[in-house]
């Protein structure tokens, strides 16, 4: 890719563009391929192995008000807080009050620690943006957030609805990064999705890569609650995703590579609970088929959905070709409650990953 392209602003990076001619199962729609350079695999990591590749925590605090950041609730914070993120690397940037920033965002730098204090949040101010990152984790390499609140002002939002304005923004953009931790972070009313994962927009064989990130919450957000489309040694621990609507496919979190340079190798996530989303947890791999022979990992225990408009948990769209998609699939324990149905899988070569759901609970 050029290096004179936006990255922030490039629809065919950021924008879910949706396939056609797929026939699903009844009472299920054509899903989407992510947009996204994605790149090959990386030696593939625990999930013990996440919590070690983040650097120790920083002994020395900074205030982002000391950069000019005034926290106001009303002034456009954003050049401000990211002089403060510039000249904080390698301490921990303190983030209090109410902070207003424009739809351009924030980049975090490698060894950036960002610590929200309690009730601290980064809201939008009004804009007309169908596509935009808050919080960008591009390239770079052990960076923590702690506490954060980002509210994408979905409410404030000037931008046609979908079809015309597709499913971008989103609260955290993490792509090409390692080493990345998100401690309890909020992400709320999103254009897009809470957190959006996949591989370098800069270079395609930069591979996203041991992500942790614990209790995340998402609500409110129209796209996804969290989307996984390229990584290895990804981790989510007891997010709750609820509330997601408004553009296909609305799910709690959606694993859905975008090409065959995609990969998903150890991917947890660990106890998830998704409430009131059209799907609870969606993978979906039409577009991972290609030249390149690849293995999936995805394991999921514990998973608690309630009220799903489709379903609690589907799999669908794998269409090998003659292609080579191997690997494993699997839900343990999980438990479907007034959800329109439970697991369901549709449109799935059956020499592709072996999909291994056990132990419903229905209710």
């Amino acid at each position: 890719m050029s290096s004179s392209i936006d990255y922030r602003q490039n629809p065919l990076i950021t924008r879910r563009s949706f396939l056609t001619g797929l026939a699903l199962s009844a009472g299920s729609m054509a899903l989407a391929g992510c947009g996204g350079g994605d790149g090959n695999p990386v030696a593939s990591t625990s999930a013990q192995a996440l919590a070690k590749a983040a650097t120790s925590t920083p002994t020395t605090v900074v205030n982002a008000s000391s950069f000019g950041v005034k926290a106001d609730g009303v002034t456009n914070d954003r050049v401000a807080l990211q002089n403060a993120i510039n000249n904080s690397v390698g301490k921990i940037l303190l983030i209090s009050g109410n902070v207003r920033i424009d739809s351009g965002g924030v980049d975090l730098r490698t060894n950036s620690y960002v610590r929200f204090a309690d009730g601290a949040t980064i809201k939008l101010l009004p804009h007309n943006t169908a596509i935009y990152q808050i919080m960008r984790i591009w390239d770079v390499t052990n960076v923590t957030v702690e506490n954060a609140t980002l509210d994408g002002s979905k409410q404030l939002n000037s931008a046609t609805p979908y079809p015309a304005s597709g499913g971008g923004g989103h609260a955290f953009s993490i792509a090409g990064a390692s080493g990345v931790t998100l401690k309890s972070p909020t992400t709320i009313n999103c254009w897009g999705d809470g957190i959006y994962i996949t591989n370098s927009f800069r270079s395609q064989q930069v591979v996203s890569s041991n992500i942790y990130v614990s209790n995340h919450h998402a609500n409110g957000c129209r796209r996804q609650g969290a989307s996984i489309i390229s990584g290895i040694g990804i981790t989510f621990d007891s997010p709750l995703w609820e509330n997601i609507a408004g553009t296909l496919p609305s799910a709690g979190l959606d694993i859905e590579p975008n090409t065959n340079a995609s990969t998903l190798q150890n991917i947890k996530i660990n106890s998830p609970t998704t409430r009131n989303c059209h799907f609870g947890i969606n993978v979906y791999l039409a577009n991972l088929p290609g030249t390149t022979p690849k293995t999936v990992s995805i394991d999921i225990p514990n998973h608690t959905d309630y009220a799903a408009n489709d379903a609690g948990f589907y799999v669908s769209g794998l269409a090998l070709h003659g292609y080579v998609v191997t690997g494993h699939i699997t839900s343990a324990s999980p438990t479907f409650v007034q959800s329109k149905s439970g697991f369901r899988k549709a449109v799935w070569d059956p020499a592709g990953p072996a999909v291994e759901v056990t132990n419903i609970t229905t209710r």
